[in-house]
């Protein structure tokens, strides 16, 4: 097939969701993978459910039914991820487990699409690091640590492709609007927040040809908070 196609962590989620809807409406295929599954898509979307990426051979199984779909993969957005608030003497540190989410998930993500990106003549790679990992807060040392890997990863695997016509970014967003942090943070206001679907718009922009003169970029995307 000639349509650029794009596969989608964490593709339930908020954030996923939007992404998808900006998407197809970019004229690109899409695939979602999630740990989540039953959930509804779009005609013609490829929903790869009950998948847990920080399994790499989960990882590398969930690619390959892409490619038996679509028979190419040009995109990878990584948005697969977690959050905890949880300061560092809690009695079940979390750290782990934010790693895992974020970091681990990432990595195996974008081992599994390698080989088919860089086939492509526009491969891209999109992560979704955090604003908040660049000075982080009381209660999001896990949280902040396992996003400040992901900007790592970001950064090493730009360098390790600039050979190639792969590129890997990452948007660095603050606090994002959904339900969740609505019901967490009652007293905020959203409206200082970042859209989900202004978010998207960056990562769209991002997963395009006319993004290749960016590689290793951390774009910070902070709305007005």
């Amino acid at each position: 097939m000639t349509q650029r196609v794009m596969v989608i962590t964490g593709g339930h989620g908020v954030l996923g969701r939007a992404v998808l809807e900006a998407a197809r409406a970019a004229g690109l295929a899409v695939a979602v993978i999630d740990h989540a599954e039953g959930h509804p898509v779009p005609a013609g979307v490829l929903e790869i459910g009950g998948v847990d990426l920080t399994d790499a051979a989960q990882a590398e199984g969930a690619v390959a039914s892409v490619i038996s779909r679509f028979g190419r993969l040009d995109v990878l957005a990584n948005i697969a991820g977690g959050f905890v608030w949880q300061t560092t003497d809690d009695a079940a540190p979390a750290w782990d487990r934010m790693q895992a989410l974020n970091l681990t998930t990432a990595l195996n993500a974008s081992r599994a699409a390698l080989p088919y990106l860089k086939a492509a003549s526009d491969g891209r790679i999109v992560n979704v690091g955090s604003a908040a990992a660049l000075k982080p807060g009381a209660g999001m040392g896990a949280y902040a640590a396992a996003k400040l890997g992901v900007h790592a990863l970001t950064q090493a695997l730009a360098e390790e492709l600039k050979t190639t016509a792969v590129t890997v970014n990452a948007v660095l967003p603050s606090i994002i609007d959904t339900p969740a942090n609505r019901k967490d943070m009652p007293d905020a206001d959203p409206a200082t927040w970042v859209a989900p679907a202004d978010l998207a718009a960056v990562i769209l922009f991002l997963a395009s040809p006319e993004s290749r003169a960016m590689t290793g970029a951390l774009v910070p995307v902070t709305g007005r908070v």
